[in-house]
């Protein structure tokens, strides 16, 4: 279930990342989901993605005691699969 908390984050989301789109992807559709969320107290933390293929990931975290809301974006640089005992 989408709250009016998860809303926002969304839209704050979308906004940047289509504020950001180069000309290879002017006019692209794509979808913006919620990975994972938290609420600890008047807290919200968020970690969105969508579906383009850029990498990238945004952290979305709201102070409750400022009502103010902070963007982070991320990019994933590698992944790699650790086996057991293969540290």
């Amino acid at each position: 279930m989408i709250d009016k908390m998860d809303n926002k984050a969304i839209e704050i989301a979308k906004k940047h990342i289509v504020g950001r789109l180069d000309m290879s992807y002017a006019g692209a559709s794509f979808d913006i989901f919620i990975v994972w969320k938290a609420k600890v107290l008047q807290n919200w933390k968020y970690l969105i993605s969508s579906t383009l293929v850029n990498g990238l990931y945004y952290e979305l975290t709201y102070n409750g005691d400022k009502n103010e809301w902070y963007l982070d974006v991320y990019m994933k640089i590698e992944n790699h699969v650790i086996g057991d005992g293969t540290l």
